[in-house]
């Protein structure tokens, strides 16, 4: 009787209906039908995976399978059986400068800038000139799969503007100089004039304001003071040169009594979390343990150090340092590009060449220089720099579709070795779909080139009559 009863008990139990499952959450958008390269902690990658949006943030990076099964989207965005990787952090460069590409190549750093840059700077730099060349990098950028880029120059003001047109993300750092600026004549008005630019952006979702002095030999130590004073009150970052060219070390030395322009900045008090400097090529052994133990970041532009013949960084140091190492550009008067997937390829090879250590930047810490590595430079891996939940929802669409991306093994081999920019197929900022099957969605492409054209012609005509 009891077993009889125990079963019967068992078939009531058997037969209550099963509970309902949880509905599907809704969220504003699903990219799917991709391979996702997270970047994150254990170098995740999900075969046939999607990512889940919602409110600007990542919610989940799983397979298809389980996305679908949690989330229904408003929006789904196809990868196209393409490769999803977080969006690309160009941690250093002159977005303005793309209007000076091309006017002076082939020279060393300084006779460069002064011969060529700084008089065409002085002569044509206005708000203008940043607005214009602004779009235009940010064209560029976009297409190329960049969705945070960092700036120092002229006119911030007008880049934080652009980019929030644009829909990328931007880290905005207007420069402190020692001489006449374009926009600013004196340190105090520069600084007056920063103030204001960082009460006006601080908080915006794409737009982080930032305090630029341009290095230690063209700032006074009472400038780079005056620079952090500035930046710890209003909680923003700090970009600087540093240690660019052996011409710049030694200028320093002369000034400081022998010492690094990393010795000066820590002496100065101005070294923190939240220092980016760029270039680092003539960073020693005592130098980088200086910054390590500040939690500052370091830019490494090895395209625009090459042009430049500044000399190579010590990248195979840095990486096994585990310096808060990033990648950038430099600006495209220098490059002549912004295009990442190209400098990836390049850290990783030039590394590999001045080390002889095949082995020195490996394809997996080339792709984190250009993502994960950025956003800890700038002090900011909680929010960008992988794929994963809780992020900031930044993201590219990497197309398989070009000849030289087959057959496929290793997806991060080819994101470092093979990919370029061009590859680039649909690019999501703050959850926003901004580039779509390779067209720029925010930008009026015509327009952006026409206003180049014209004021390259302005240009034209102003170095012509210098000369």
């Amino acid at each position: 009787m009891r077993a009889w009863l125990a079963a019967g008990a068992a078939l009531v139990v058997l037969s209550r209906p099963a509970p309902a499952a949880d509905a599907p959450r809704p969220v504003e958008l699903v990219v799917r039908n991709a391979t996702v390269v997270t970047v994150n902690a254990e170098h995740r990658i999900v075969e046939n995976g999607a990512v889940a949006i919602d409110k600007g943030r990542i919610v989940a990076v799983d397979t298809a399978a389980i996305v679908d099964a949690r989330y229904r989207a408003r929006q789904t965005l196809d990868a196209g059986g393409g490769l999803v990787v977080p969006g690309l952090i160009n941690a250093h460069g002159h977005a303005a400068m793309v209007l000076l590409r091309g006017v002076a190549d082939d020279l060393k750093l300084m006779e460069w800038l002064q011969r060529y840059i700084f008089p065409a700077e002085k002569k044509n730099v206005t708000a203008e000139f940043v607005r214009v060349g602004t779009r235009l990098a940010a064209l560029e950028m976009l297409r190329s799969g960049t969705t945070t880029f960092v700036d120092m120059y002229y006119f911030e003001d007008e880049v934080a503007q652009v980019a929030k047109e644009a829909g990328i993300r931007t880290v905005a750092g207007e420069t402190l100089i020692e001489f006449p600026a374009p926009d600013n004549k004196t340190i105090a008005e520069s600084l007056a004039y920063i103030e204001k630019y960082v009460q006006k952006w601080k908080g915006d979702p794409l737009v982080v304001p930032a305090l630029a002095p341009h290095s230690a030999y063209l700032c006074s130590a009472d400038t780079l003071k005056a620079a952090r004073a500035l930046a710890d009150k209003y909680g923003v970052p700090l970009l600087i040169h540093v240690s660019e060219t052996r011409d710049e070390q030694e200028q320093v030395a002369k000034r400081y009594d022998g010492k690094t322009p990393t010795e000066v900045l820590r002496d100065l008090g101005f070294l923190r979390k939240g220092v980016l400097a760029a270039h680092g090529v003539w960073l020693s052994p005592g130098d980088r343990a200086i910054l390590k133990e500040a939690q500052a970041g370091v830019a490494h532009c090895p395209q625009s150090n090459m042009k430049l013949s500044s000399g190579p960084a010590p990248v195979r140091e840095m990486i096994a340092e585990d310096l808060r190492l990033g990648l950038g550009t430099d600006g495209a008067a220098s490059n002549n590009d912004l295009d990442m997937f190209e400098e990836m390829m390049t850290a990783a090879l030039l590394a590999k060449h001045v080390s002889g250590d095949p082995t020195a930047a490996p394809a997996p810490a080339a792709l984190a220089l250009a993502t994960i590595g950025g956003a800890r430079a700038l002090g900011l891996e909680d929010e960008l720099g992988s794929l994963e939940p809780g992020k900031r929802a930044d993201l590219v669409v990497v197309g398989l579709d070009a000849a030289r991306l087959h057959p496929l093994y290793d997806p991060v081999s080819h994101l470092v070795y093979a990919a370029k920019g061009a590859d680039v197929r649909h690019v999501v900022v703050e959850g926003r779909i901004v580039v779509r099957d390779r067209k720029v969605l925010t930008l009026d492409e015509a327009k952006v080139l026409a206003e180049a054209v014209r004021l390259r012609d302005q240009i034209r005509k102003s170095l012509a009559a210098a000369n």
